[in-house]
């Protein structure tokens, strides 16, 4: 897999696909890298936290395809390659002769992974794509905050990170199709696309009813209770998604005058009626320790838990159980914690095989053993500024 992509969406993509044994050949400029290479603090030896945190399991090659040694040195590899994965703004390849339809009338065999702001077709398809852009567009960020408060946007980079995930299952579609048919395909992913998927039953909302849906906050538009409530010493969530799961939280709370009315007995009720049983849910609920509630409602069977920190999260020993913590060898940094591989595969797990290679750290090793270059040529070749060896 050659990975022409930057930042985080195509990133993304290509390390779900190293997890899981894919070769990707990660592709960067000479000089700067990855953009995410710069973006910090914090750094480790030199590395940004930002880019050790999505390019594990990858090789770096550091080639300037503007640079016509470059560029024939990229052709030799496109040659080799099953997969291409871009995130350039929609055109841009078109003038290297590296865009979907130039690569397959050349290699009719290979699937191209082609990530953007907008889309390959439509008004918007040239303009560029940026995570905050796509999360205002779409919706998503006027559904997210406090009800009495501007809007926000979600805590990480989710149109990226969607993105991402989307193009890695177009890509092992692909795959599938050309298991039967020997031809590739273009999956063609936009950020604004895959947010607005994201916003599923909200969007059905309006959709189906016309209800357009505003900031609730931590609580739930269509389930109660469903969200966020102080405790004596910090929140925790409780998320009641049926009536049993209400009738065990009174009992568990002592909630009796919520229990015995009737207009609470159904999650419709409940909504409805929120303003009548919160009151008395949040009197009970913070007369108790997070640790208390926490405790005792699991022991119920009601879903709930502690709002917690990063850190705090982390060191959940679940995580550990599920491997969702690894460390792996950094030839500068040395011992590096990254986060773990999420799909869990019973015959053919993926592991994290590789640290986040330095910039260029492969380049050497490619071109002499996937393509045959000696010492001489590869010295020239970095003399006349189209690659960077370490």
């Amino acid at each position: 897999m050659l990975d022409l992509s930057r930042v985080l969406s195509g990133p993304y993509c290509t390390m779900l696909a190293a997890d899981m044994g894919a070769r990707v050949i990660k592709i960067e400029h000479p000089e700067r890298g990855d953009d995410t290479r710069a973006w910090g603090p914090p750094f480790a030896q030199g590395e940004s936290a930002y880019y050790l945190g999505i390019n594990r399991n990858k090789e770096s090659v550091a080639l300037d395809f503007k640079h016509p040694e470059g560029r024939a040195l990229l052709e030799r590899l496109l040659a080799r390659a099953d997969i291409v994965v871009e995130n350039f703004r929609p055109g841009t390849l078109d003038k290297f002769a590296l865009d979907y339809r130039s690569v397959s009338a050349r290699y009719p065999s290979v699937i191209f992974v082609s990530i953007s702001g907008f889309g390959q077709n439509g008004p918007r398809r040239s303009e560029p794509g940026y995570d905050a852009v796509a999360q205002a567009e779409s919706g998503m960020m006027s559904v997210t905050g406090e009800p009495d408060r501007p809007p926000v946007r979600v805590g990480v980079a989710i149109a990226d990170i969607a993105a991402g995930m989307f193009a890695f299952q177009g890509l092992l579609l692909a795959l599938i199709a050309r298991g039967q048919t020997g031809r590739g395909q273009l999956i063609d992913v936009s950020l604004l696309d895959a947010i607005t998927a994201l916003l599923s039953y909200q969007a059905s909302r309006y959709l189906i009813a016309g209800d357009v849906p505003g900031r609730t906050g931590n609580r739930h538009a269509t389930i109660a209770p469903y969200g966020a409530f102080e405790t004596a010493d910090g929140m925790v969530v409780i998320a009641v998604g049926n009536d049993a799961q209400w009738r065990r939280l009174c009992t568990t709370l002592d909630l009796h005058d919520l229990a015995s009315d009737s207009r609470l007995d159904t999650n419709e009720g409940r909504v409805v009626h929120e303003a009548v049983m919160h009151p008395s849910l949040s009197a009970a609920l913070r007369a108790r320790t997070v640790t208390d509630v926490v405790t005792t409602l699991r022991a119920a069977g009601v879903p709930c838990g502690a709002v917690r920190a990063v850190d705090e999260a982390l060191a959940d020993p679940q995580i550990a159980a599920r491997s969702m913590i690894e460390t792996v060898a950094h030839p500068t940094i040395g011992a590096l914690n990254v986060l773990g591989v999420p799909v869990k595969l019973s015959e053919t797990p993926g592991q994290v095989r590789l640290p986040p290679p330095r910039l260029g750290e492969h380049t050497r090793q490619i071109l002499e053993l996937d393509l045959g270059l000696d010492a001489a040529a590869i010295r020239a070749l970095a003399d006349a500024g189209a690659i960077r060896v370490l």
